[in-house]
C-alpha cells in the first residue's frame, strides 16, 4: 500500500474533482425544481370528456368516473353503485360535488408525461389515484337493489 501522494491517496481526486462539485452544485441550484403542475380546466376536460377513466390508489383498483357532457359525472367504487354529480373549476383545483353530498371535495390533476393522477386538496402525493385505463364505454350503473323481489303467497 503506498503512501500519501501514491495511487490510494485521496488528494490528488479530490483535488481534481473539488471545483467539480461546487459547479454541478451551482448548476444545480440554478436549476428550476421539478415541481409538480396540475391540469387546467380546460386541459382536465380535454382529458376526461366522453370518457370513462379507470383509478387505481396503492397499486390496487380504487374506483372509475364517467364523465359527460356539461361537467356532469358518475363516479362508481366499481361495487354496481353510482353517485351521480358535476365538476368545476377552482382556481387550479377541480371541484365535484355529488347528489347528496354537502359540499364539494377538491383535486389537483396531474399529468406527468402521460401519467396521470389526482390528489386530493391538502393529502399526500402517496395517496394519489392514478389512471389506470380510459374507455369509451359507460359504467355498468345498475341501481340499488336491483333483481326480483317476491313474497311467498300463502
Amino acid at each position: 500500500m503506498r503512501r500519501r501522494g501514491g495511487w490510494l491517496d485521496p488528494s490528488p481526486l479530490c483535488t481534481h474533482f473539488g471545483p467539480m462539485k461546487y459547479l454541478a452544485l451551482l448548476i444545480c441550484l440554478a436549476l428550476p425544481a421539478h415541481a409538480e403542475t396540475p391540469m387546467t380546466a380546460a386541459q382536465f376536460e380535454a382529458f376526461t370528456k366522453g370518457s370513462t377513466i379507470f383509478f387505481n390508489r396503492h397499486g390496487a383498483p380504487y374506483g372509475a368516473e364517467q364523465y359527460l357532457e356539461d361537467r356532469k359525472v358518475i363516479w362508481s367504487f366499481l361495487d354496481g353503485r353510482c353517485q351521480r354529480g358535476s365538476w368545476s373549476a377552482k382556481s387550479d383545483q377541480i371541484c365535484f360535488l355529488y347528489d347528496g353530498q354537502p359540499s364539494p371535495l377538491c383535486w389537483y390533476f396531474f399529468d406527468d408525461n402521460g401519467r396521470q393522477s389526482a390528489r386530493v386538496v391538502g393529502d399526500v402525493p402517496e395517496n394519489d389515484l392514478v389512471a389506470a385505463g380510459k374507455s369509451k364505454s359507460p359504467l355498468a350503473c345498475p341501481g340499488p337493489e336491483v333483481g326480483v323481489s317476491y313474497r311467498v303467497i300463502e
